[in-house]
């Protein structure tokens, strides 16, 4: 749940451009040049530069496959059939290749364009792995370095998914899950897996509705590795090139980026930084960018204070404090909202100095904070707090909290306010009935030993227990 919605649309836009620019060779039939340890942007470029000519042969498949699959695509919608559209596109394409003689060796022994070659007919033999104890030492950093990545790679698919499906995820069934196809891998010589875009995108794309549907994709392949990997080999590279041209295409929910890259700058950023990082950094430790840097983005936001100035007025009614109404010389009523954890302090340090600032330059003896809407109270913050109600009371100026809410109680308790700060200037949270704001007004102004403030006094509140106060929230 912390990887947010932009930064799974930046990964997805990047992963597609990705997958895009990787076919390009297939799709012109071009020799793939390059080592899988390079760039893949510089694999293109190699394939571009060193990899032949482009064949006409190879280009016209791939072409004609993104077309038939998008013509097939809109028939289907048309008359609510199965998507079977990727399937006929790709037999169609094969047979084509094959009754033109493309995909079929020549004397030479080569074909005219490139097919996927001999597949292997056979399944991995199962095989007990070697425990060595001392390994744990070694490959357990990079043991958790490759589980966590692919963990956030299998999540930022699902979620992306998810999206437009509309289906709620369990993210622990899902990190369970992948933990336990490892865990299961590892007796058949498998490498460490994590959902893989590609497969999860296509199977999504030819109608999968349900979890069933990887298994039942897993028992296809085997049955066609087992009985049909003769006739598989004839299948053209550019056939699923054009595949997966489509499926890169509709990889990314191109409304919901739209829609995000609208909505503000902060989503925009992490969308554009997501994707440059999936392109030229790599795809799997993009999300992992994308991620830390909208928690750092985050923490600024999240550590701004909201304080605003209450009023009593002439109705009895405590509310905001409008610009066209009167400052009241006898006490200062605010109210702070928002987060007090560490990255707050500063700005609570601001607005403390000028609360003590204006305290001192009217000579108000008595003020009152309510802190019912503040949330996460940490050391930083509670000894800000500390310090304020301190360096008043030397000068003889009173602090009343009002609105403390169970947790910020416990967390002043178990830091020792109980110790140096009277019960009588504590006001718990309470029923709107019994509102704690109101209270600590009441007790504001019985505190208040001259109340010169004309203000207040067309109000007749100098006899408090007298009068009614109303809260307007």
């Amino acid at each position: 749940r912390y990887i947010s919605e932009s930064v799974v649309l930046g990964f997805m836009a990047g992963a597609s451009c990705l997958i895009a620019l990787g076919q390009l060779g297939n799709l012109f039939g071009l020799r793939d040049q390059g080592s899988g340890h390079q760039h893949v942007l510089l694999r293109v470029w190699l394939t571009f530069a060193q990899g032949g000519p482009v064949n006409v042969y190879a280009l016209g498949i791939g072409l004609g496959t993104i077309f038939l699959v998008v013509a097939l695509g809109g028939f289907r919608k048309a008359y609510r059939l199965p998507q079977m559209e990727m399937l006929v596109t790709l037999i169609f394409a094969s047979l084509i290749a094959a009754l033109f003689a493309w995909s079929v060796p020549g004397a030479n022994g080569k074909t005219l364009v490139a097919v996927i070659g001999n597949v292997p007919a056979g399944l991995p033999a199962p095989h007990i792995p070697a425990i060595k104890f001392w390994w744990v030492k070694d490959l357990s950093s990079s043991a958790v370095a490759i589980a966590f990545l692919g963990l956030l790679e299998a999540l930022a698919i699902a979620k992306s998914i998810a999206n437009q499906t509309r289906q709620s995820l369990d993210y622990n069934r899902q990190c369970l899950a992948e933990g336990l196809a490892n865990l299961a891998g590892g007796f058949f010589q498998c490498l460490p897996g994590s959902g893989s875009l590609t497969r999860s995108a296509i199977n999504f794309q030819s109608g999968a509705v349900s979890r069933a549907s990887g298994v039942f994709a897993a028992v296809t392949v085997a049955i066609v590795v087992l009985s049909l990997a003769p006739l598989a080999r004839y299948v053209p590279k550019a056939a699923l090139a054009g595949l997966l041209f489509v499926t890169a295409a509709k990889l990314v929910d191109w409304r919901r980026l739209r829609l995000a890259l609208r909505a503000s700058r902060y989503d925009a950023g992490l969308i554009f930084i997501t994707a440059f990082s999936a392109l030229f950094i790599s795809v799997e430790f993009s999300i992992l960018i994308g991620v830390a840097l909208s928690i750092v983005l985050f923490v600024p936001r999240a550590a701004r204070l909201r304080c605003s100035e209450l009023v009593v007025t002439t109705e009895g009614v405590v509310r905001e404090r409008l610009a066209d109404d009167p400052v009241c010389d006898a006490l200062i009523l605010y109210d702070l909202e928002g987060e007090m954890f560490f990255g707050a302090a500063p700005e609570l340090d601001r607005y403390f100095n000028e609360l003590k600032e204006r305290a001192l330059g009217k000579a108000i003896h008595v003020i009152v904070v309510r802190l019912k809407r503040t949330r996460n109270p940490d050391m930083v913050c509670l000894e800000r707090l500390e310090h304020f109600i301190e360096d008043l009371k030397t000068k003889r100026i009173m602090v009343l909290l009002c609105g403390i809410r169970p947790d910020l109680g416990k967390a002043m308790k178990n830091m020792g306010f109980s110790d140096w700060l009277s019960p009588e200037q504590v006001f718990p949270e309470e029923d709107d009935k019994d509102s704690a704001t109101i209270k600590a007004v009441r007790r504001a102004y019985e505190l208040l030993e001259r109340n010169d403030c004309e203000h207040c006094k067309r109000k007749g509140l100098q006899e408090a227990g007298q009068d009614k106060l109303y809260y307007l929230v």
